[in-house]
């Protein structure tokens, strides 16, 4: 069986946002909010990165929600650099946290949008929080929780170098999965990225 996927328009505080929820077959075990890429540079929430997390996500039993940043495809409003996106998954997230009052909380991104959920992390308390080559240096990333992080990074990629993670990485111990071969967008190594989440995220307590 195929998940259930429902296209709606949310209210945002820059106007509607576009927004993908797909539902888990049987019973929801947690809310996964999945946030795309740097939308100034092609990003939306159809990147195959974040869907491939979104699909692990409801693999896992897991609520899975991707929105367009505002600017993107139909949701309303222009870039703000971050700051107005973290405000949109608030926004998101309050509604969608409605229909699930009790499921526990996975925030994912990938690049920008992995700087977009550390930001998020700082008001919505997480179980896990999942960061895909995240935009070290280009985004001011600050320090993450390292027992509730994932940091998954290609090795070789060239628009967020490796040694620039392992540089925000280092005085926090926080742990890096690096996958070897690897560029930005994790051509033909997706599988990795699910396997590493599929390990993290799939175990309830």
């Amino acid at each position: 069986m195929h998940p259930q996927h429902n296209a709606l328009l949310i209210d945002g505080p820059a106007g509607k946002l576009e927004t993908v929820i797909a539902l888990p077959n049987g019973e929801v075990r947690g809310l996964a909010l999945v946030a795309h890429p740097h939308p100034l540079y092609g990003g939306t929430m159809d990147n195959k990165v974040v869907q491939t997390l979104a699909n692990t996500f409801v693999q896992l039993g897991h609520v899975a929600v991707r929105m367009n940043f505002r600017g993107v495809g139909n949701s309303e409003g222009t870039h703000d650099g971050g700051r107005g996106e973290t405000e949109d998954w608030l926004a998101v997230h309050e509604y969608v946290r409605a229909y699930y009052p009790e499921a526990p909380l996975y925030l994912a991104g990938f690049s920008f949008g992995a700087f977009v959920q550390s930001e998020v992390a700082r008001q919505l308390p997480c179980r896990k929080l999942v960061l895909v080559g995240p935009a070290v240096g280009t985004c001011p990333m600050g320090p993450v929780p390292p027992r509730d992080t994932l940091v998954i990074h290609g090795e070789r990629d060239e628009t967020i170098p490796l040694s620039h993670v392992l540089d925000w990485a280092r005085p926090q111990d926080l742990p890096i999965v690096v996958v070897p071969g690897s560029d930005h967008f994790f051509h033909r190594r997706l599988h990795i990225i699910r396997e590493w989440v599929s390990m993290a995220c799939g175990h309830q307590t």
